[in-house]
């Protein structure tokens, strides 16, 4: 059947599997941050080919060691850049590895649960050697067909066992992949680089979101429908900001103003140019690394991803209130209230302070934990039993 037996919990589909999840979310976050660093240390193009490195599983560790290699001709071997990139690719190969066990165990009491899965990822997987053989539209074929194998799955599912967003989680993971190799042949990309970027906190979410729910520790409260409908415009809120945040990185925005900061370059509202700055496609080939707009365009970026931090700021800070004010939930107000608070000067101390690589790794680390506490109150906030 397509479809099991609803109730208010998922029920027990296997006793580790909130294991599993919650080592997922670990992982997640992990890669999440460490894809920060590889990002912000100029790394991300130091492998200009996808999956390997020089044609290497590894890297190279030496600049000889790829010399007579066709990638050469792209970008020079630097072994102190190209360890990131591929490490950060074998730790989400690693995260795919644990998606695909949790899509399968819970696809495993759907009929052909586990063949539907495993036929789309046997897809996937077949479309890596035919996409380095350059034969890319047989590729894309396939990646597509195992995606849409894996939709047709979640759309029929239902959540009573975490089967469809395990489904459409494992979907996330391979978009994720292919975002990971558009990064790299398209040249960072801005659109790219932040749809990789949103890509992974989703997989962040739905990771801890079925964690939680697998765990079976809800927080039963008498307003929590109304609770929950604050908590999700919260997330739909920073998620705009996030976006924002990667806009504003994949087009080295990030010091547009220099250090000043409220103010900007000296003034409060210096000239800006919008339209130029939120174009989302420039075409294929322009190589992004350094970033291609001119002051006035990436003024406008920074100003906007200030302008959503005041946003962010108000609205996060009224929720934080409300919570303090329901009883039993001080500990998650207080919570979300200093993690605003960190990431907002941790925001400032990257503008003032010339955007140093810890402190920027910090910020994106505190993106992904900001979201991380609202997924949890969403998962978590559940109405009394009657």
């Amino acid at each position: 059947m397509g479809s099991a037996p609803r109730s208010d919990v998922p029920r027990p589909i296997y006793r580790h599997f909130h294991r599993i999840a919650w080592l997922a979310v670990a992982l997640a976050l992990g890669v999440i941050v460490f894809g920060a660093f590889v990002r912000l240390s100029n790394a991300g193009l130091s492998c200009p080919d996808w999956p390997t490195c020089y044609g290497r599983a590894a890297w190279p560790t030496h600049a000889t060691d790829a010399a007579d290699h066709v990638a050469t001709a792209i970008r020079a071997v630097e072994p102190a850049k190209a360890w990131r990139e591929q490490l950060h690719r074998h730790l989400a190969a690693a995260l795919g590895g644990l998606v695909l066990v949790l899509a399968l165990i819970a696809a495993r009491r759907r009929r052909l649960g586990i063949a539907q899965v495993l036929v789309a990822a046997v897809l996937v997987a077949a479309s890596i050697p035919l996409y380095m053989k350059a034969q890319y539209v047989p590729a894309g074929a396939l990646a597509l067909t195992g995606e849409l194998i894996l939709l047709a799955a979640a759309a029929r599912w239902d959540n009573s066992d975490l089967a469809r967003a395990a489904a459409l989680t494992l979907m996330v993971i391979v978009f994720q992949a292919l975002l990971g190799m558009w990064t790299v042949t398209w040249l960072l990309k801005p659109i790219v680089v932040m749809g990789h970027l949103l890509g992974g906190l989703t997989t962040l979410s739905l990771l801890l979101w079925m964690a939680w729910r697998a765990t079976d520790l809800p927080i039963r409260l008498a307003d929590a429908t109304v609770l929950r409908r604050w908590v999700i415009a919260g997330i739909v809120i920073v998620g705009v900001q996030i976006a924002l945040g990667g806009w504003t990185s994949a087009n080295y925005a990030a010091l547009a103003c220099a250090n000043d900061f409220p103010r900007c370059v000296g003034q409060w509202w210096p000239p800006t140019d919008f339209r130029e700055a939120f174009v989302l496609w420039r075409g294929v080939g322009v190589d992004y690394e350094g970033g291609v707009l001119d002051g006035a365009s990436r003024i406008a970026i920074q100003m906007t991803h200030r302008l959503m931090a005041a946003v962010v700021l108000v609205y996060l800070s009224w929720l934080s209130l409300r919570l303090m004010r329901t009883p039993g939930m001080r500990g998650w107000a207080t919570l979300l209230g200093l993690l605003l608070l960190v990431q907002i000067g941790l925001g400032i101390a990257n503008v003032m302070k010339g955007l140093p690589l810890h402190v920027a790794v910090a910020h994106n680390a505190g993106a992904a934990l900001l979201l991380a506490v609202l997924v949890t109150l969403l998962a978590r906030l559940r109405a009394p039993r009657v």
